[in-house]
């Protein structure tokens, strides 16, 4: 290889042995190719992950434009005027010492209500009268707890509810199944759980077929996905009602969908669900509250107030993969509800990023910064 210096920009290598001379821009070509405003968008985009980016936000309590006389913020309470303390007194009187032991003892009923009758289904043979009689527990006790919680709910579009298959929602409480159950029937997915959970998981499983997973099987996802796929193709069990955030995210936006429920069935039952933040915060963080702690904000709060939608089935397309037709469900599922549609996994607030994310972001950085 031999270097013939030249006058021009640019230098010329040419290889003797092949007869070719390829074009390389000098140093002080590239110099001159960039400009100060060149880097403003990288430095916006730094600014922005700093101060408030699209991501961590959406792992804590939504912020409010006004003051629903409720403390659920870091800061605690704070005082503004003496009218307003005076109000906001009177609302811990009614929601701690008037709502609360009503909450309380309801939700308390609702449970070993819940617990004893599903016992009972549980000896009965398998039939339509076993399913029938389910079916019935369920909505009556779902409807309770509901009413503990004060939940004020807006069913649209219930032509288009789910009967046989997959129903996808996003996911932002475990008040999430309560909400759902209240209008239909559901078979729950889902790791094997310890204390209250459990017992509540055991009796559920005694009345009708739910999917329980140990932590040790739930590292095989041929395993998983084999389970799932036998209860949905079978006509005789209930809808199977999958959360494929994986996560709880504030209501403000719907994240990543796993892709597992998506490669099981090729047909899709979207729900949309949007929580009004002025009456109670519905979110659980729960990197900071534990479940009772969760709970306890719930039933100390004015109420539950939200909408669910039943969007129409989807199905996948020719050509499609799993994780393209994730994706547009999420797509209609943030559409619906007045979402943001994120990208990113919801796994993000305990893990580090994929590299593929970082790739992405990297490739995206490198065709701004492509010379012609």
């Amino acid at each position: 290889m031999v270097k013939l210096p030249v006058s021009t920009p640019n230098l010329i290598y040419r290889d003797i042995s092949q007869s070719r001379v390829l074009d390389v821009p000098s140093v002080n070509s590239i110099q001159k190719a960039f400009h100060l405003c060149d880097v403003m968008d990288f430095l916006k985009c730094g600014m922005e992950a700093i101060i408030e980016d699209e991501v961590t936000t959406r792992f804590s309590a939504e912020e409010l434009s006004s003051w629903n006389l409720l403390t659920r913020t870091d800061c605690g309470y704070q005082f503004i005027s003496w009218r307003l303390t005076f109000l906001w007194g009177i609302g811990f009187f009614v929601r701690y010492f008037i709502l609360l032991p009503f909450r309380f003892v309801l939700m308390s009923f609702g449970i070993v209500w819940l617990i004893t009758c599903t016992a009972f289904i549980g000896y009965l043979p398998p039939g339509k009268m076993k399913r029938q009689l389910n079916q019935y527990v369920s909505l009556m006790c779902a409807r309770i707890l509901a009413r503990a919680i004060s939940a004020m709910v807006v069913f649209h579009d219930r032509q288009n509810m789910v009967k046989h298959g997959i129903c996808v929602a996003n996911h932002t409480s475990p008040i999430d199944v309560i909400i759902l159950s209240c209008d239909n029937c559901y078979a729950l997915v889902g790791q094997a759980q310890g204390g209250l959970f459990g017992v509540l998981q055991r009796a559920l499983g005694r009345a009708t077929h739910h999917v329980w997973f140990e932590r040790s099987e739930l590292k095989d996802r041929h395993l998983v996905a084999e389970r799932l796929r036998e209860h949905v193709e079978n006509v005789n069990k209930l809808p199977m009602l999958i959360f494929p955030e994986g996560t709880c995210i504030n209501n403000t936006s719907v994240m990543m969908f796993k892709k597992g429920s998506f490669e099981i069935s090729s047909t899709i039952y979207p729900v949309a669900i949007k929580y009004d933040a002025r009456f109670g915060d519905a979110f659980w963080n729960s990197s900071k509250h534990g479940m009772i702690g969760h709970f306890l904000y719930i039933m100390t709060s004015w109420a539950v107030v939200c909408d669910v939608w039943y969007l129409p089935p989807m199905t996948r397309l020719d050509g499609e993969d799993a994780v393209e037709f994730a994706n547009r469900v999420k797509g209609e599922i943030a559409r619906k509800g007045g979402l943001v549609d994120l990208e990113w996994d919801g796994q993000l607030k305990r893990s580090q990023p994929k590299s593929s994310f970082l790739e992405k972001q990297q490739k995206f950085y490198s065709q701004m910064l492509k010379m012609e």
